[in-house]
């Protein structure tokens, strides 16, 4: 389960009490022990733990068992001077813990027959942990661009997150040789109902930070033809996949993403399935799930799973394949489709 996280009460309120402080200019990065750092607290009332507050050392949550206990250490130490930790002068306001739980979840499948979005399939497992690490290296090895809140490489044609779509007058080559293995294996798509001959020419890598997700949409139906697949590398998500009663469509973002629709845009009245990407699976959107549900991967540090809470690693990488379309969509979901409207 991992270390408890902490955040400021809601509102930022310096004066709402809490039995958890939060404690800057002070942590192994300047020389305090976490130990040290407990033994200090002690004096005011029993100290449960003493934890890193973030990745920079300098600063740390200690966990009193009372909130009255917190009180008095941050009376008698906030802005002063303390000469059992150096003479620093410390910093401190109050902290809450996060609980694990996510709100408003949606029940999570394991598997497509269990998620029953028609036109998704997932294979797991469907490359191998070497395979797994050959790929990150690829990637890793040429540069990245740099969105607001992840880092990408684009592949065959750019995708241009400012229209939605890509310019087929602007080709970047040939596939890489490093996705060649991966092209070969998706025949295996064909097995499970995928009909036609399987190509594709444009890949977009996409690297998520610890909590970074996608906001909810549908990949422009005039981009791209019917299949998408998606390859989860280094780190789990989950995926929702959410149909609206109409189409709704997102406006463009200085973020460089798509911006989520509230559910006051597109009703409530609307479908919420969800499933688990462990890493080295293969999903593929077809037929309606790749036409008519919107797909989001939710910002979260942690994603429950059945009765389990699981943890999203330090950086989750996904190479989406698809084939760039040539002409107007002439989908079966008009109601979705930017061609047809």
């Amino acid at each position: 389960m991992g270390l408890p996280r902490f955040t400021r009460p809601k509102g930022g309120d310096a004066n709402c009490s809490s039995p958890n402080l939060y404690v800057a200019n002070c942590g192994p990065a300047v020389g305090l022990s976490f130990d040290l750092i407990a033994s200090v607290f002690n004096k005011y009332g029993e100290v449960k733990g003493v934890y890193a507050a973030d990745e920079s050392g300098t600063r740390v949550i200690v966990c009193f068992d009372s909130e009255n206990s917190a009180n008095s250490a941050m009376e008698a130490l906030h802005g002063n001077p303390c000469p059992h930790l150096g003479g620093r002068s410390l910093h401190i306001r109050y902290s809450v813990q996060l609980s694990d739980q996510v709100k408003d979840s949606v029940q999570v499948s394991l598997t497509d027959s269990e998620l029953q979005v028609p036109g998704v399939y997932l294979l797991h497992d469907f490359i191998t942990v070497r395979e797994e690490e050959g790929l990150l290296a690829a990637v890793d090895s040429r540069p990245w661009h740099h969105l607001a809140k992840r880092r990408v490489q684009h592949y065959g044609y750019e995708f241009c997150y400012e229209t939605r779509n890509v310019n087929t007058n602007q080709y970047l080559g040939k596939l890489p040789s490093f996705v060649s293995p991966i092209l070969e294996r998706t025949s295996l798509f064909q097995k499970l109902g995928c009909s036609g001959d399987i190509v594709l020419d444009q890949l977009t890598v996409n690297e998520y930070p610890t909590g970074v997700g996608l906001s909810p949409h549908v990949d422009t139906h005039s981009a791209f033809e019917g299949l998408i697949f998606s390859l989860s590398l280094a780190g789990p998500c989950i995926m929702e996949f959410r149909k609206y009663s109409t189409g709704v469509w997102f406006s463009k973002s200085t973020s460089n993403s798509y911006d989520e629709v509230s559910d006051s845009d597109g009703g409530s009245n609307f479908l919420r399935k969800a499933i688990y990407l462990p890493p080295r699976s293969m999903l593929l959107l077809s037929g309606e799930a790749r036409y008519a549900w919107h797909h989001y991967i939710p910002h979260h540090r942690v994603d429950r799973v059945k009765d389990n809470v699981v943890r999203r690693g330090s950086r989750r990488v996904s190479f989406t394949l698809r084939k760039v379309r040539r002409g107007p969509c002439q989908c079966q979901y008009p109601e979705y489709c930017d061609s047809q409207k």
